[in-house]
């Protein structure tokens, strides 16, 4: 089948690309993402995605890079969406339901070009890397992939490249790839940062409530350990005192004497005894 392969970055690409050959599909690549900002972005993942391509010996199509065309769309959708998050982009970054209707403005936006540039240069199908990505809606992509092929004339042909994630991960870094840390748009750039953010002070409360929770285990262990001297020390003025009492019944002391008793023990009485 003679595919047109619509690519989001070169680190994506490099799984779909070694199953799709295995099944014997004639592949071109087109990079038709209006979503990247800023333009150096945008440039340096296309820089990135022809050098891995060529020596791979792939064609790589750039398609005409129109931002004002996805601001006009999924842009708008976007900025709704943060305004009914009341302006919280980590609002947003965490609750998916608030993402999906921009990332299918974004996807349809991508895939009918994608599907228009097909059925003008006669490619049978069109495809996507970005179901490589667990981060983004499947379902979605999916969706709209089929719907801009079927509108186009052409076929789609999908498939979830999400189980080979870790493996493109993996050889990317070993081909030194430039790997992004946002999906691509100005709102995904500021999702991600505000994850990030999230993250730290996640990780900084899970290692204050560990330190707290050491420091309140010492302090436990430092009373327990008290409480034990307490009692080693309880059990040893008792013990001594046991000692002292049989030490007293083995000898016993004289009882005092009386004044008689003591008058006895004069030595004047003995001199003087007989005389008195």
């Amino acid at each position: 089948m003679k595919l047109l392969l619509h690519a989001c970055c070169g680190p994506c690409s490099l799984e779909p690309l070694r199953l799709l050959r295995e099944e014997g599909h004639d592949i071109t690549i087109l990079f038709s993402n209006a979503n990247i900002a800023p333009a150096d972005e945008y440039a340096r993942r296309l820089d990135t995605l022809r050098a891995w391509a060529e020596s791979e010996s792939v064609p790589v199509i750039d398609d005409v890079y129109e931002p004002a065309a996805w601001e006009a769309g999924a842009g708008r959708v976007g900025e709704t969406a943060l305004h009914a998050a009341g302006g919280n982009m980590e609002q947003v970054a965490i609750q998916p339901a608030l993402r999906e209707a921009r990332c299918r403005a974004c996807y349809r936006l991508r895939f009918e070009r994608t599907a228009q540039r097909a059925a003008a240069r006669g490619f049978d199908a069109i495809g996507t890397t970005l179901s490589v990505s667990p981060y983004q809606f499947t379902e979605v992509i999916h969706e709209e992939l089929e719907r801009a092929a079927a509108n186009a004339g052409v076929a789609a042909l999908f498939e979830d490249y999400r189980p080979f994630y870790d493996e493109a991960t993996h050889r990317s870094r070993e081909l030194g790839m430039y790997r992004q840390n946002y999906c691509g748009c100005r709102l995904s750039d500021a999702e991600a940062a505000a994850e990030r953010d999230l993250r730290r002070r996640e990780r900084a409360a899970e290692r204050a409530a560990r330190l707290e929770e050491h420091a309140a285990e010492r302090e436990a262990e430092e009373a327990a350990r008290a409480t034990r001297r307490a009692e080693r020390q309880a059990y040893a003025d008792k013990q001594a005192k046991k000692r002292a009492a049989l030490k007293e019944l083995r000898n016993p002391q004289p009882a005092p004497l009386s004044k008689a008793g003591r008058a006895l023990e004069d030595p004047a009485f003995h001199r003087h005894g007989k005389c008195l």
